[in-house]
């Protein structure tokens, strides 16, 4: 179960200062006890769902899959509950996990390993190398999913949707092609919509309380984290942007 503190702490970005609530210690503690799996390096490293070295996979991404299709890339894939479903539902689409933490990744190895989806295959690796990790167009759709909101000022360009993460997205995606952003976190998501504009990006749809929406309900794929923070009571934000056209 999840707890937050009580007093709000800052998230502070380019131009405005937003309240943000940290995880408690309990869930600190979830957190690294994920961080210490017995045997997850093992597991992962000889996979054969799993890359370990991706910037060799660099333009040939989907000779990964066994039957090569338009690219979908999840940053931060967790234990892989959201690919799997994407999956399933859209077969002619390969699915591509990535996630630095080798000991949330194994889980997300291990449920591959027993239902061996063809259009699902994983990799572990920082978000921040990704023009090193793909060729330019490589990818048709990002999704982001509760990306860790990185409070701290000095740290305003790790969030994932920060304008430095945007214009390395530019680099890999396709024209036109799209990324997805859900988060709880209404400051993140202000913070997120205002790097917007500075980036040369654009939103085609914002929704304040995803599950409130029937026609875009009809297409979300839950995550583990949006299954308990929706029991909570707690609004999904949502949105899916792209670069603005004619903009370089």
């Amino acid at each position: 179960m999840l707890f937050c503190h009580a007093t709000p702490q800052r998230l502070t970005g380019d131009t405005k200062t937003y309240p943000v609530v940290f995880f408690s210690i309990k869930v600190y503690t979830y957190i690294m006890r994920l961080r210490n799996v017995p045997g997850a390096q093992e597991t992962v490293a000889n996979s054969p769902y799993c890359e370990m070295e991706p910037e060799r996979r660099r333009g040939s991404w989907r000779d990964f899959f066994e039957h090569p299709s338009p690219l979908h890339l999840e940053i931060g894939c967790g234990k892989g509950g959201f690919l799997v479903r994407k999956a399933q539902l859209h077969p002619e689409i390969s699915y591509l996990g990535l996630e630095k933490y080798t000991s949330i990744l194994v889980r997300a190895v291990q449920k591959q390993a027993q239902l061996e989806l063809p259009n699902l295959r994983l990799v572990r690796a920082e978000a921040e190398i990704l023009p090193m990790v793909f060729a330019p167009g490589e990818v048709e759709r990002i999704y982001l999913n509760f990306s860790d909101p990185w409070p701290k000022e000095r740290h305003t360009n790790k969030r994932l949707t920060s304008a430095a993460f945007l214009r390395r997205y530019e680099e890999i995606l396709i024209p036109g092609g799209r990324v997805e952003f859900k988060t709880d976190n209404e400051p993140l998501f202000d913070f997120s919509l205002e790097q917007l504009e500075t980036a040369g990006w654009e939103a085609e749809i914002i929704s304040r309380d995803l599950h409130a929406d029937e026609e875009l309900m009809r297409e979300n794929c839950l995550t583990e984290y949006e299954e308990r923070f929706s029991a909570m009571g707690k609004p999904i934000f949502y949105t899916r942007i792209r670069k603005k056209k004619g903009d370089k």
